[in-house]
């Protein structure tokens, strides 16, 4: 009898729902849900931080727009600003070291450490134009607006137009901005001199670049430096520098000599579809292209005002010449002369008076001079005040 029922009724469910279907009035079923554990927007808590980061895209006079990361010191007050302009990545450069404290945030890698942490300056690193964060092209030592750059922008306009942005929209700051830097970012603390704001005080350029063909990076007085090539896939590649040069051998000079020669290399490598290893290529001899472009020559011919403290080391592979040569003009034309700090040894140990060398950590050896040249020369010239 049980089953009988069991199979009238099983008919009867199945003569409903076929009428259902047949009338449209079927109810939907939908999979149960999961709720989505990531929220749209995570906020960081950040209350007991020591410092305030900020990010910001900053527009230059073209409309481009350049990345740029601001550590202010918490409770900072008519602060002056250190400006750094780099082609590595200023957020990655920032973000290595996630603390709430400032002085683990920048460590000893920065070459304004000292003088952030002890004198209360407002740290900013900007990508410069066409790297990693920043809008527009990128051109490798971008020249000054002239015959090798027809637009209207350089590292000299994009300094210019970033200091006015930070003074005008910075209420801790006190107006005043230092630059700073070494080898690449050292030749655009170099460049900012060249009709400067002002509000640019001061300039630390370190071993910085300033002519490729007569010593630093790409030549020395004529020997070409052929690794510039391995730099030169890592910078022009791609926007983040995020291709890693690949090698088919354990020893690089067995690599090279398999080669042959500088141009195959590049040819095995794609370098013809990157522009500044087709314009080395272009211009072995000291022509035109690189007399132009050598910032001792330009500098010498302009009254630079802003104090510049140049310091360099008596050896570095890559920019041995550029701030020797720079110090050696300016001193035959101009009063007063910038004042140096050389060193003995390789560069990114220290920044110091000239008196000592050490590694750069953060014992107590280390620490006290490290910075502390840079510290002073910026107390002396006028940015605190």
């Amino acid at each position: 009898m049980s089953t009988r029922c069991g199979r009238r009724s099983a008919r009867f469910v199945m003569r409903s729902v076929m009428l259902l279907v047949v009338a449209g009035t079927v109810p939907a079923f939908s999979d149960p849900t999961l709720p989505n554990e990531t929220p749209a927007t995570f906020v960081p808590r950040v209350d007991s931080f020591d410092y305030t980061k900020r990010e910001v895209m900053i527009p230059m006079r073209d409309g481009i727009k350049l990345q740029t990361v601001i550590l202010i010191p918490r409770g900072a007050h008519r602060a002056p600003i250190l400006l750094s302009r780099t082609p590595y990545g200023a957020t990655s450069r920032i973000a290595k070291n996630a603390s709430e404290h400032l002085d683990a945030l920048l460590d000893n890698n920065d070459v304004a450490d000292v003088a952030v942490l002890d004198s209360g300056y407002i740290r900013v690193v900007q990508d410069v134009r066409g790297k990693h964060g920043s809008e527009g092209d990128y051109v490798m030592t971008r020249p000054l607006h002239g015959p090798l750059n027809p637009t209207s922008v350089d590292h000299s306009t994009d300094t210019y137009d970033t200091i006015d942005w930070l003074i005008k929209n910075l209420p801790e700051t006190n107006g005043k901005v230092g630059i700073l830097g070494i080898s690449y970012d050292g030749f655009t603390s170099l460049m900012a001199l060249v009709n400067p704001h002002p509000a640019l005080r001061a300039a630390i350029p370190i071993n910085a670049m300033v002519d490729g063909w007569m010593g630093d990076d790409w030549f020395h007085k004529g020997a070409f430096r052929q690794d510039s090539l391995t730099y030169i896939h890592g910078q022009e590649s791609t926007r983040g520098s995020d291709i890693s040069w690949w090698t088919d051998h354990y020893d690089d000079y067995d690599t090279w000599l398999n080669a042959g020669s500088a141009g195959e290399m590049a040819r095995r490598h794609g370098l013809e579809q990157v522009g500044f290893a087709t314009k080395v290529m272009n211009h072995p001899a000291y022509d035109e292209f690189w007399q132009d472009q050598a910032l001792d020559k330009i500098l010498a011919k302009q009254n630079v005002a802003v104090p510049v403290m140049l310091v360099h080391s008596l050896w570095d592979q890559e920019d041995i010449y550029g701030n020797i040569a720079r110090f050696t003009r300016h001193s035959r034309r101009n009063r007063p002369i910038p004042r140096t700090s050389i060193w003995s040894s390789a560069r990114g140990f220290i920044i110091s008076s000239g008196s000592t060398a050490a590694p750069s950590d953060r014992s107590a050896s280390a620490a006290t001079p490290r910075n502390t040249s840079a510290r002073i020369w910026y107390g002396h010239s006028s940015i605190t005040i």
